[in-house]
């Protein structure tokens, strides 16, 4: 099973032919600028169309922590994604208090782990949005 930097590896090499069914759900590529450092990190993550726009989660597994991808898009929310051989720009915003219920039962249905991720930690694990830019 692909993970981390050869699921990334593989996902870029072929135009997520390899790498985005996974698990039997999906996967994308999410590219921040570091916070600290500038340089670009790529994350395989799961996602979920919503509407126009994808849907993703930082549950970091339920840490208690927020994911540094996470921590990076609130420092530079303008990312750049890639849906199997779709790459294109995207600004990243936290779902909105409102928007969220709808989003999480979406995500929750395609990754049920997420539920128990929720449960194992006290923090609220954020729902992010990324919308096309170009």
């Amino acid at each position: 099973m692909l993970y981390g930097k050869e699921h990334v590896k593989r996902y870029q090499e072929t135009g997520g032919a390899e790498g985005h069914d996974w698990n039997n759900t999906t996967v994308l590529l999410l590219t921040t600028k570091g916070r600290s450092s500038g340089q670009p990190y790529t994350t395989p993550l799961i996602y979920q169309r919503y509407g126009d726009d994808y849907v993703i989660v930082a549950s970091y597994g339920g840490a208690p922590d927020d994911p540094q991808w996470y921590k990076n898009l609130m420092a530079e929310p303008e990312v750049e994604v890639q849906v199997k051989d779709d790459k294109f720009k995207a600004r990243a915003r936290t779902a909105r208090p409102e928007e969220k219920p709808d989003m999480w039962r979406v995500m929750a249905a395609t990754w049920p782990q997420y539920d128990e991720y929720q449960q194992k930690t006290d923090r609220e694990i954020p729902v992010v949005v990324l919308e096309r830019t170009q």
